[in-house]
């Protein structure tokens, strides 16, 4: 679990974000959800796109109530006014959202703000528009999301963490157990996954295996 909750800005030394997805979870998120919390998941985020607003709000009110009780960030995905209507710890925007400038002038500064990235451009750019942390992807190719963008690897991986300097990145697209060390190796903070835990037969015992290559590939890398 993350050590400070007291700013609620990014902890950087958070390295298993799980990413939430109503496509792949539906009835299932809550159970999923406190799984991976259970296996040490170090953030946990939201992320819908078809269910109606109504039904997103009443579903991040469940989902905070449990990250809560487990110490955890929770993070709302797309949606600005619903994260800022539950205190969400986090909001996490696209490249089609709300560009990261208008969005800091609404986002509290409790509150941390994080980026979806797909070149070192993009990348680069929401950091000096005030990103808390940037997330990079797809590193590998992703059957999560039906138009995925070009996969950026490794390499790119590495060029954005020599751009940004020391602001929290998380690679994302792709990683598993097998490929994360690489992944950490090659400058990534963290890592966030989707299908590698919600797709598991147990989510727990995934998202632990991935925890603790993170730690090994870390204390490789120190």
């Amino acid at each position: 679990m993350c050590a400070d909750l007291v700013s609620r800005k990014f902890p950087s030394d958070c390295g298993l974000y799980v990413l939430l997805d109503y496509a792949l979870l539906s009835g299932r998120i809550l159970e999923v959800a406190e799984q991976v919390l259970q296996g040490g998941a170090d953030i946990i985020q939201f992320r819908a796109k078809s269910p109606s607003k109504r039904q997103y709000y009443e579903e991040t009110l469940l989902l905070l109530d449990l990250a809560r009780r487990y110490h955890a960030p929770f993070v709302v995905n797309d949606h600005l006014d619903i994260a800022l209507a539950i205190s969400a710890d986090g909001i996490h925007l696209g490249q089609n959202d709300l560009p990261c400038r208008a969005a800091r002038l609404l986002v509290p500064n409790h509150t941390f703000l994080g980026i979806s990235t797909h070149s070192v451009e993009q990348a680069v750019k929401a950091a000096e528009e005030g990103a808390d942390y940037i997330a990079i992807g797809p590193v590998f190719p992703t059957s999560t999301k039906e138009n995925p963008d070009p996969v950026v690897g490794t390499r790119g991986v590495s060029e954005v963490r020599k751009r940004i300097g020391s602001l929290p990145l998380i690679a994302i697209g792709g990683i598993n157990s097998g490929n994360v060390a690489e992944v950490i190796r090659a400058g990534a903070d963290g890592v966030a996954v989707a299908s590698a835990v919600a797709l598991a037969d147990h989510p727990e015992s995934a998202t632990r295996a991935l925890t603790e290559e993170i730690t090994r590939a870390r204390h490789l890398s120190a």
